[in-house]
């Protein structure tokens, strides 16, 4: 009971006391503060005396943390010492679990995004799924962090899941745990053009991405015409690396501002190095899975026209979280700020909306139609003057499929970027 003493006594310290102000209203507020933390410690007293199960004072704390944290939006919360080191894991790029980002919302899970080659990639968890049910049992009831404890695990080991899908019934997939190990920054070259995808934004994101860049130079030489960034499914991570991602394609001017409660504190980020594409057209690509820094760096470069937009609306994740530590206990997180795009514009509850709207679709070839042309009408002119054209009508039967031969899976979305880069390539070259 000591600690709880101590821990009470320590936040009511914390309280101003009615000396410190000459606001009548402040000062009722504090005094109710006092007998509200008398509630609060009563109130566990009882717990810990008459609950039908033995209950630690250290586990109300925090789930009494948790719920007031919880309560204010889904990305607050109280982390104790273990989920502080997953955290901790998680920005470094290495973690085990199933392999996507997720919310709370409706008292269910939401899935922001799955994570490339996972376990919840693979299996086709999509953006906007709802986890109702975590081996057979309800996550209604459950916190963010308990749900996400019930999620991770020794790899190797399995989890059952139940989604809830917009337009389908309810179902369940059964995933294998494994060790995540995240590559913030994969790329290749396309032809003429340098795709580089970006996974997520942890410690070494920035310096990925300047090695990609200069690879691809390398790789494609004088004839590299533009890039294509896509952070699709990025659910963000560090703030510092989303910066840092904007302005290795900008030159000058504000990338991103976070606003708290108080004016003094905003804060500006601006762009600091050179355009390390030398101002070739750039494409970013985003859809609903892209979230928080993802929606920092597409939002930097829409409003600075440094980049077209193209793919589906973003997720609309653009507050700011702090981690506060609690020596001994472990620390909360709380949204302390809002992100705002250069134009002032607020990312929170209203994403990104892309320049050009890609909708995710699949593609089917049609046969080819020969034999149909102005040269294949009967008496029709050659361009030569005088001549006729030579009949080239020809029947070819249309090819067979073979059925046991699956498609090579397109990325309609990918196609279409790629379409918009070497257009804008054109328009560029003619400017010249």
């Amino acid at each position: 009971m000591k600690k709880i003493l101590l821990f009470l006594m320590m936040t009511a310290m914390a309280v101003p006391t009615m000396a410190d102000t000459t606001k009548p209203a402040e000062s009722a507020e504090n005094e109710n503060v006092y007998v509200l933390m008398e509630l609060l410690g009563s109130s566990l007293k009882m717990i810990k005396e008459d609950y039908v199960e033995d209950v630690s004072y250290k586990t109300m704390v925090e789930k009494a943390l948790n719920g007031v944290l919880t309560a204010q939006d889904p990305h607050s919360g109280f982390l104790n010492k273990d989920e502080m080191d997953d955290m901790n894991t998680q920005t470094k790029g290495e973690f085990g679990g199933v392999g996507m980002e997720v919310s709370s919302e409706n008292n269910f899970v939401r899935v922001v995004s799955p994570i490339d080659d996972t376990p919840a990639f693979r299996a086709g968890i999509q953006a906007g799924d709802y986890i109702t049910h975590i081996d057979g049992t309800s996550v209604v009831g459950l916190s963010l962090n308990e749900a996400v404890k019930r999620l991770r695990g020794e790899p190797k080991t399995k989890v059952k899941i139940k989604i809830s899908r917009k337009n389908k019934e309810p179902f369940e997939v059964t995933l294998t745990r494994d060790i995540i190990k995240v590559d913030p920054v994969k790329f290749e070259a396309k032809g003429n053009i340098g795709y580089i995808r970006v996974l997520t934004f942890s410690e070494k994101t920035t310096a990925e991405l300047h090695r990609a860049i200069k690879e691809i130079k390398e790789k494609i030489g004088k004839d590299l015409i533009g890039f294509v960034l896509d952070i699709r499914n990025n659910p963000g991570g560090l703030l510092d690396q989303a910066v840092g991602v904007a302005d290795t394609f900008l030159a000058q001017g504000e990338i991103v501002s976070t606003r708290s409660r108080k004016p003094e504190e905003t804060l500006r980020f601006s762009a600091k190095s050179e355009d390390m594409t030398d101002g070739l057209p750039l494409v970013v690509m985003i859809n609903e899975g892209s979230a928080s820094a993802s929606e920092i760096v597409a939002g930097a470069l829409q409003d600075h026209k440094r980049a077209v937009i193209v793919g589906l609306k973003s997720f609309g994740k653009g507050s700011v979280q702090t981690i506060r530590e609690i020596p001994g206990f472990g620390a909360i997180k709380i949204t302390t700020a809002r992100y705002f795009t250069p134009s002032g514009n607020s990312i929170q509850a209203k994403g990104i909306t892309p320049d050009v709207e890609i909708p995710r679709a699949e593609l089917k070839e049609l046969p080819k139609i020969t034999g149909w042309g102005e040269g294949d009408l009967d008496g029709a002119l050659s361009a030569e003057v005088g001549k006729k054209a030579k009949d080239t009508t020809e029947f070819v039967p249309e090819e067979k499929t073979d059925d046991t031969k699956k498609d090579e899976k397109t990325d309609y979305q990918l196609d279409r970027a790629l379409d918009i880069l070497r257009a804008m390539s054109v328009m560029a070259a003619q400017k010249e």
